[in-house]
């Protein structure tokens, strides 16, 4: 048994891995014991300060607006201060000064600045991944990959904290006490992974390229890597894939908890056991299907992905209460939740790893960030008028969102050569 398990292509990968891949992988389960603590509950701690739907919809809009800034100034800061200072710094900006705001929150005005901080995680998202891959296995991309998103998923394992301290200290005292708990474990988490990661080898030629270069002839540089992606269909198909998903999973981090609590009647205390199901039913699948998946072969994934999330937020709004079938219906939804967004996550990722010019990647890497966050923007604010007249909306819009990943997907296998990898 144990010879199996260690012959699991997740789990060898997991072992083989070194340097930067190693210090990144290992050290994102502290994800799951901080910030994901308090997801479950972000939206509706929003609400109990009296903001309504809309006001929701507006800070999540203006997060997406400061995400798209700092995604367009990513790709120069990350060269000029390198992968491992700019994650160090930044992640501090946008995660740990944010969790003191939302832990000291009032009112809507302290959830905007938060926001705006919050937006910088553009700039340690490109380093991050600059850190995990730069120096890897080219043919290990998809598993580590893989094995980033399990790490992520491994919040399950501490939801319950978060019930059991709603159900005895109530909704906003326990979220403060969680938020200053996200603030310790995400500072600690900046330090270790400082400590144990390296500058990668590309990320020295740029630093060392850029030292004497000013800040515009730093973003002027960005004309070769719209060339790079003008040039690539398959960039511009993982640019159009990444902002599909961006969004769609934007309106479920943002409306599950909305119409799971105040449409289908879910109890505040059971709100993050959903979640915990739904990570743990993730993992499970990331070990037993999306291991298996070939990553020179991605259109049937694909399909199977947008079609299982179109699934799932049918059943959504079908649930109209919380008795026996309520309940069936909706862990039914998280299960095909769970599968198709752990394949189209999995993929985005891939796909731009896959496609990006390794001596381009943080310009790239940056472009299609800033892309992402211009063309998502609006949908913050849109899901929250859709929510706001009925909270079945949202849900709506992202079945047609999916639904254009599925004809997006169709088009490009369709007339791509024979050599474009699927």
């Amino acid at each position: 048994m144990k010879s199996k398990l260690k012959k699991h292509p997740l789990l060898r990968t997991l072992i083989d891995l070194r340097g930067n891949p190693r210090a990144a992988v290992y050290t994102e389960p502290m994800w799951g014991i901080s910030i994901s603590l308090c997801l479950p509950y972000a939206s509706v701690f929003m609400l109990s300060f009296g903001m309504n739907d809309i006001e929701v919809g507006i800070v999540t809009s203006i997060y997406m607006f400061s995400q798209m800034i700092f995604a367009f100034l990513s790709g120069a800061i990350v060269d000029k201060m390198g992968r491992r200072l700019s994650t160090a710094v930044f992640d501090f900006i946008a995660w740990s000064i944010p969790c003191l705001i939302w832990a000291s929150s009032q009112g809507f005005w302290f959830f905007v600045v938060a926001a705006l901080l919050n937006g910088t995680m553009k700039i340690p998202t490109v380093s991050w991944d600059c850190l995990l891959i730069e120096d890897a296995p080219k043919d290990k991309i998809t598993r580590i990959y893989s094995l980033v998103i399990i790490s992520s998923n491994m919040s399950a394992l501490f939801a319950p904290i978060s019930s059991i301290m709603v159900a005895k200290l109530t909704l906003v005292p326990a979220i403060r006490i969680l938020y200053i708990n996200a603030f310790i474990i995400m500072t600690a988490k900046i330090l270790i992974l400082y400590k144990l990661s390296t500058e990668t080898a590309v990320g020295k030629i740029k630093r060392e390229a850029s030292r004497n270069m000013s800040w515009m002839e730093m973003l002027s540089g960005y004309k070769s890597a719209i060339k790079k992606i003008v040039k690539s269909k398959g960039t511009k198909f993982a640019i159009i894939i990444s902002i599909l998903v961006e969004i769609v999973g934007m309106i479920g981090m943002t409306f599950w908890q909305i119409i799971a609590s105040r449409r289908i009647g879910v109890p505040d205390i059971l709100l993050p056991i959903f979640p915990m199901a739904k990570s743990i039913l993730a993992i499970v699948l990331f070990f037993t299907v999306i291991a298996h998946m070939k990553q020179s072969k991605m259109k049937l994934p694909l399909y199977g992905g947008f079609i299982s999330s179109i699934i799932s937020c049918l059943l959504l709004i079908s649930i109209t209460d919380t008795g026996v079938w309520g309940y069936v219906i909706l862990s039914a939804s998280l299960i095909f939740e769970a599968l198709g967004m752990a394949v189209l996550h999995t993929l985005r990722e891939s796909l731009v790893a896959i496609h990006v010019d390794p001596l381009e990647r943080s310009g790239i890497m940056g472009l299609l960030q800033t892309t992402v966050m211009l063309v998502s923007v609006p949908f913050g604010y849109i899901a929250g008028v859709l929510s706001d007249i009925s909270r079945a909306l949202p849900f709506v819009l992202s079945i047609g969102l999916l639904l254009l990943g599925i004809l997006a997907t169709s088009v490009y296998y369709r007339v791509s050569s024979p050599t474009v990898k699927e």
